[in-house]
């Protein structure tokens, strides 16, 4: 049963479709303890990954053996089920076919979780024409919902929160194919503009807010880990650290300082990377973040790759990258890297939480 994007021309019904009883029932993964012997299911959510024909301007190209790498030698073979979050398939610049055509390894891949029953594929803005594609290999929906037996996740692109997207996408795909692309610019997203990016985010926000539920997407191309980027997330840990100091002895006062001064790094090298005003905008306003919204990132970053990870029990942000060509601040915090073996990826845990403990904050923080 494929769900299509038909009824998705406003975004107020597509918010209330999600949480309605009609839910698309394909679409739903349960990975909770009830479960019975599936209990130890895992779930890998990546999203856009914007493959064209591998020619100038395809995003994926940078990434691809990257990518291929850790979903077939780390996630295939651990039996990991994959959702694949929008915007895999760049059709705003290229035919299905000619995409289809360059990147057999990676639909290789995805045929084998396909084959298992452990693939799931939503429609971003940038693949939305694949309900036209016929014979198209694997069941699309416009949302995953994720049982955990603990609270509800909910994945979905993201782009539905833009009246833009939703009802002038054949016009902006036009615009891309025609113009853009032929002189080889890479992909033009909210993921370029501050302010378009905190609009999806804040929808995405107060939508999972007012249901109590998790909401994962993507679209921005910026990775969240309970509503806080990278720069939020860091103020508020060297805040943490500092609290700890005082009371810390030995070896772990000795911890904390070089934690603290690494993370000083990174924001120092975030603010420069930032534009000002973005940094001051927030999704919360002046509330405490609740933490109802996470993002897988983008599989096209320049040093590597952003995804979530999910278990029955625990969520998690991680970071795969290439030795020798990843980002700094992994050498310089405290991360544990794991390798691949074989390979010179690496796979790094950014934040992980219990997600009882999310519910919680959830359930304490999002009350009036």
């Amino acid at each position: 049963m494929r769900e299509t994007c038909n009824n998705t021309s406003m975004k107020s019904a597509f918010f209330s479709n999600m949480v309605s009883k009609n839910f698309n029932p394909s679409a739903v993964l349960d990975i909770s303890a009830k479960a019975g012997n599936d209990s130890g299911r895992k779930v890998l959510v990546m999203s856009d990954f914007h493959m064209g024909d591998g020619a100038r301007g395809d995003d994926l190209v940078r990434n691809a053996d990257l990518v291929m790498d850790c979903l077939e030698k780390y996630y295939l073979k651990n039996g990991w089920y994959l959702v694949l979050n929008g915007d895999i398939e760049e059709l705003q610049g290229h035919d299905f076919s000619v995409i289809r055509s360059f990147w057999k390894r990676l639909y290789g891949i995805f045929d084998c979780f396909a084959a298992q029953s452990r693939l799931y594929k939503t429609l971003g803005n940038h693949d939305a024409d694949l309900v036209y594609v016929k014979n198209y290999p694997y069941p699309l929906c416009e949302a995953v919902r994720i049982e955990t037996g603990i609270l509800p996740i909910l994945i979905y692109h993201g782009h539905q929160s833009s009246h833009i997207y939703t009802n002038y996408n054949r016009i902006l795909r036009a615009g891309v194919r025609y113009i853009l692309k032929p002189i080889g610019l890479r992909n033009v997203s909210s993921a370029r503009s501050p302010h378009k990016r905190f609009k999806v985010e804040r929808t995405a926000y107060k939508f999972s807010l007012a249901n109590n539920l998790i909401s994962i997407i993507g679209h921005t191309h910026r990775a969240l880990f309970e509503s806080l980027g990278r720069f939020d997330y860091i103020k508020f840990e060297i805040e943490r650290l500092c609290r700890e100091f005082p009371g810390a002895e030995g070896g772990r006062k000795t911890y904390i300082a070089h934690e603290v001064n690494a993370l000083r790094m990174e924001l120092g090298k975030l603010k420069k990377s930032e534009k000002r005003h973005s940094l001051r905008e927030s999704l919360y306003g002046d509330e405490l973040p609740v933490p109802c919204l996470f993002n897988s990132g983008s599989a096209i970053g320049k040093k590597g790759l952003n995804a979530i990870e999910l278990t029955s029990r625990n969520i998690a942000l991680v970071y795969w990258f290439t030795e020798g060509e990843g980002k700094k601040f992994v050498s310089r915090g405290g991360y544990s890297v794991e390798a691949l073996p074989g390979t010179l990826r690496r796979r790094v845990v950014l934040n992980d939480d219990r997600l009882d403990y999310v519910q919680a904050k959830i359930e304490l923080l999002g009350s009036p």
